[in-house]
């Protein structure tokens, strides 16, 4: 049984490779991967965001690369794992894998969204302080702002590049900084967007537009670690409140792991278990809601 379950897994993934090299063929002829190649990384207007154009823009926000270009290849270790999942362990590592791997995959993308971003917003400080100085020493806006981009740092430096490419292939720059405040939906990001539009269209000082511009994100971020500070002690419980049942389970797992056994092996006790995983997972997200809008 199991030999014959691991050749039907292996030719189902081959089946599903070669689907997925022959649509790959079929709809991305050569002229169009070149385009595309030339085109990587460019502004992608939210209203034309299209099919998995989404997915492609989430992990664009963190960082992560394009996963269409392996999206056939990957739906279909995903199809594989949920099939053999199903026949070796029933419809509860059915459910399991159906549900738990995009839930994973989600939580991980956001979660390095958030701290990429983060990253980003405490290093737009330092390149706005650079165009500061580079308009004091006589340079132009553009030429100022662009400076500041090379002379940055990762991860903003690699994120905030598409500007200097998107200027140099014609686009204004309110314009590229504006896509790129669009992209990855900062407030700070689109205050700076906002600052070079208006001093693009009636003019003024743009050095002390800037210099503004630094005071509120720095008041921003300090106001922020100030609610940080004092909702510490309501996130710590809300944290310790989460995991106390994980960790007492955890404790049964490892001083009787027969209980926990005998009792999934019992149908009463199957949907015990379940009743107490639902339950678990609408707590959590319950307190991680309540944790938010302190």
């Amino acid at each position: 049984m199991i030999p014959a379950l691991l050749l039907f897994t292996i030719s189902f993934l081959m089946f599903a490779f070669s689907l997925s090299l022959v649509y790959r063929a079929l709809r991305d002829p050569t002229t169009s991967r070149v385009l595309d190649r030339l085109g990587v990384d460019q502004p992608q207007l939210a209203e034309k965001i299209q099919g998995v154009a989404w997915l492609d823009r989430a992990f664009l926000q963190a960082g992560l690369g394009r996963p269409s270009e392996r999206l056939g290849l990957w739906l279909g270790l995903w199809a594989a794992a949920v099939v053999v999942g199903g026949l070796l362990g029933g419809w509860v590592f059915l459910l399991a894998l159906l549900v738990l791997p995009p839930l994973l995959v989600w939580l991980f993308v956001r979660w390095r969204y958030h701290r990429r971003v983060g990253r980003m917003v405490g290093q737009l400080p330092q390149l706005l302080d650079h165009c500061v100085r580079s308009l004091k020493a006589g340079r132009t806006l553009v030429d100022a702002v662009l400076h500041a981009i090379d002379s940055s740092r990762d991860p903003l430096k690699s994120s905030i590049s598409r500007v200097s490419r998107n200027v140099q292939l014609g686009a204004s720059l309110p314009e590229a900084v504006q896509d790129f405040a669009e992209l990855y939906e900062r407030d700070e990001f689109r205050m700076f967007a906002l600052g070079l539009k208006v001093n693009h269209r009636y003019g003024g000082n743009a050095s002390e537009l800037l210099d503004n511009l630094i005071v509120l994100i720095r008041e921003r971020e300090q106001g922020a670690r100030k609610l940080k500070a004092m909702t510490g002690e309501t996130r710590v419980t809300a944290l310790v409140l989460g995991l106390l049942p994980l960790l007492v389970c955890g404790f049964f797992l490892g001083t009787n792991p027969t209980y926990m056994v005998k009792m999934w092996q019992d149908i009463s006790g199957q949907h015990l278990l379940l009743s107490a995983l639902a339950m678990q997972v609408f707590g959590s997200l319950a307190l991680w809601r309540m944790v938010r809008s302190v």
